[in-house]
């Protein structure tokens, strides 16, 4: 039966209204919503916005951390068959300024005063937008006196007064809601161009959560931790569609600062997060591990060891000699267990990653010390559900087979075309964009490579636009070669190149806490990323590196020709204030090889260095330069496994 999000609400808070819906850490407590106080706080919101003018067709721009009045807001909009449109929490104004246009923004909720600040410097440059802006956290905002700026307790308060005047309404609105009206537009990272509106109804996210829910047993007793952006595909799926189906508590952090102490403390049963959080924890390990005495660091080498061996065989239940088992189980309690408490993973039932190619190293990891970790493979055109992996049937190299409700075919050209409940009901204001990715035949274009195989698993390569050929006609598939890279704790971020080139040459960023780790050990000072990043003995680290992702390279079919030949360590990080990544972290490539193009020819021009100078954006808006001397190094490549035979 097709519902829609606020009746899903309306369901649970009839049904069971003491049960804990949200939690929000506020001032080192834990404070619970109620399904039943969520529905009034909706129900107040909803009957606040109409007092303001807020109208059926209307979009609300929603920006801030993952706070429960935020989530809320997304209902209190839909309730009133009016839109929320989501914006990412830390994009400057001039980032905003497309989006609020574009979809033509006349009533915002803000978390707190950075955002307000934002939102009232782009009214002032953009006129026409933003009428009423409502605040959430006071702090900082109890002196500000401009025209349409509330707080969310004013909201309530006309809330109450409209209530009054209007009896009956807010049933009567939720009730003319269609399941296949807009319940959101969710705007692309914009990796090749400007962001593009994704418009998706209550019935495709409904659905696509059903569809998780479904397959994992998800229910009232599970527990999540909210705190990836609520502008992101992911988080909508997890924090909204999947909460109202399933019922489960969704744990708001304190700040962004406090997830892994918040995250020990909920002890979530189901946890999601893109790749970028999971090579994060590993780096934290590695960095304890280093920093421990030298009979712990050899009882982790020795268990891992057994982990490796067979960790991810005993999860899925395959049969493992007695002695691994033996072996593992004193690892569970030596080793294994006590890193998942560390991590706040130690109640996981159910695991996913999302939203980029995840290297099968890194989840080998965390599937052998005993974290049920699958992936989940989607695009925000798809509510992030086209593949989802079964228990007992990961493979570590797939994305898992089609989800309930989904058909995956692979065109003649290798892309991956999707057809089903979840794929977008059009781009807002863009017709012809949709007409671009939606084929006849209602299937999807996602414009990624894949292959099916004879299980049904789909195996992406790449980005089908980002997949090339080697001058040596050696396929070239970028990403899987800097997930290998980025496997290792001391390397961030990678981009590589070797499209229509001879051999592959790469940049690298460094994680400046790991690296930094080990210089201190090493007893090499250094006064910050650029000096860190020029050490010599950092170059000769990072080459270790890229010669082991080489030797790897060089036992698979069909690679060695992608082998690195010259790399070299950028003098600063890449990041989405400069435009280098998206805001979810993909690496822009296209505007990377322009922006670099210096470098990109000092690399394949055999020099030894290269001066640059390089602009920056700072977090208050103001611009600056970074400049360095970059030295050039090359590594050792290795002859094909099937030569060298």
């Amino acid at each position: 039966m097709q519902t829609t999000f606020p009746r899903l609400l309306m369901q649970h808070a009839a049904e069971r209204p003491a049960a804990p819906a949200m939690r929000e850490k506020e001032y080192g407590i834990w404070q619970t919503w109620s399904w039943e106080r969520a529905a009034e706080d909706v129900r107040l919101m909803s009957g606040g916005l109409a007092a303001l003018g807020f109208a059926p067709g209307q979009n609300l721009a929603i920006v801030g951390d993952n706070r429960p009045h935020l989530y809320l807001a997304f209902l209190a909009a839909q309730s009133l068959r009016g839109v929320p449109v989501p914006l990412y929490q830390d994009a400057i104004a001039s980032e905003m300024a497309f989006v609020l246009q574009d979809a033509e923004i006349q009533f915002a909720f803000a978390e707190n005063q950075e955002q307000v600040d934002k939102l009232l410097e782009l009214r002032e440059s953009v006129p026409g937008l933003l009428q009423h802006i409502i605040y959430d956290d006071p702090r900082g905002l109890r002196n500000y006196r401009y025209e349409g700026l509330i707080s969310i307790e004013r909201l309530f308060e006309l809330g109450r007064e409209y209530e009054r005047q209007h009896p009956g309404f807010y049933r009567e609105s939720v009730a003319q809601i269609q399941p296949g009206d807009v319940s959101v537009i969710l705007y692309t990272s914009g990796t090749t161009g400007r962001p593009k509106g994704v418009c998706q109804t209550h019935a495709s996210f409904i659905d696509a959560a059903r569809g998780g829910v479904e397959v994992d047993g998800l229910g009232p007793q599970d527990n999540i931790i909210s705190y990836l952006p609520p502008a992101w595909v992911g988080d909508h799926l997890f924090s909204i569609a999947q909460w109202l189906v399933a019922g489960f508590t969704i744990n708001c952090p304190e700040s962004a600062n406090t997830v892994s102490i918040d995250l020990r403390e909920i002890g979530p049963s189901y946890y999601f997060a893109p790749p970028r959080v999971f090579e994060g924890m590993l780096t934290s390990v590695s960095i304890r591990m280093e920093d421990a005495a030298a009979p712990k660091r050899w009882l982790y080498r020795k268990f891992m060891e057994v982990a490796r061996r067979c960790g991810a065989e005993i999860l899925d239940g395959h049969p493992v000699p007695f002695t691994d088992r033996v072996l593992y189980a004193l690892g569970n309690v030596l080793v294994y267990g006590p890193l998942r408490n560390v991590l706040g993973l130690s109640r996981i039932r159910v695991a996913y990653t999302a939203g980029a190619a995840i290297g099968p190293d890194l989840f080998r990891f965390y599937r052998s010390i005993g974290i049920n970790l699958k992936q989940l493979y989607g695009q925000t055109e798809t509510c992030a559900y086209v593949c989802i992996q079964k228990n007992g049937r990961v493979k570590l190299n797939s994305v898992g087979e089609a989800a309930p409700g989904i058909e995956i075919r692979i065109a003649d050209n290798g892309e991956v075309l999707v057809k089903g409940v979840s794929v977008l009901k059009e781009y807002y204001k863009r017709p012809d964009a949709t007409a671009e990715v939606m084929d006849a035949e209602g299937y999807f274009h996602t414009g990624d490579a894949g292959r099916l195989d004879h299980d049904g698993h789909l195996h992406i390569i790449d980005r089908a636009k980002d997949v090339g050929k080697m001058a040596t006609g050696a396929i070239f598939a970028p990403n899987y070669i800097e997930n290998k890279l980025k496997f290792f704790p001391q390397i961030k971020e990678a981009v590589v190149f070797g499209d229509r080139r001879d051999e592959v040459c790469a940049f690298v960023n460094i994680d400046f806490e790991a690296v930094g780790n080990w210089a201190e050990r090493q007893g090499l000072p250094y006064s910050g990323y650029v000096d860190l990043a020029g050490k010599p003995q950092v170059l000769d680290m990072v080459a270790d590196c890229i010669e082991k992702v080489n030797a790897d390279l060089a036992a698979e079919e069909g690679m060695a020709d992608t082998q690195i030949a010259r790399f070299l360590v950028l003098h600063k990080e890449l990041d989405p204030d400069d435009d280098e990544l998206t805001r979810t972290r993909k690496v822009r490539r296209g505007f990377i090889g322009d922006k670099y193009v210096v470098l990109i020819d000092a690399l394949y021009g055999g020099r030894s260095e290269q001066f640059i100078e390089t602009q920056v954006k700072f977090e208050d808006g103001r611009t600056g330069t970074v400049s360095a001397t970059l030295r050039i190094r090359d590594v050792k490549r290795y002859p094909a496994v099937a030569e060298a035979a």
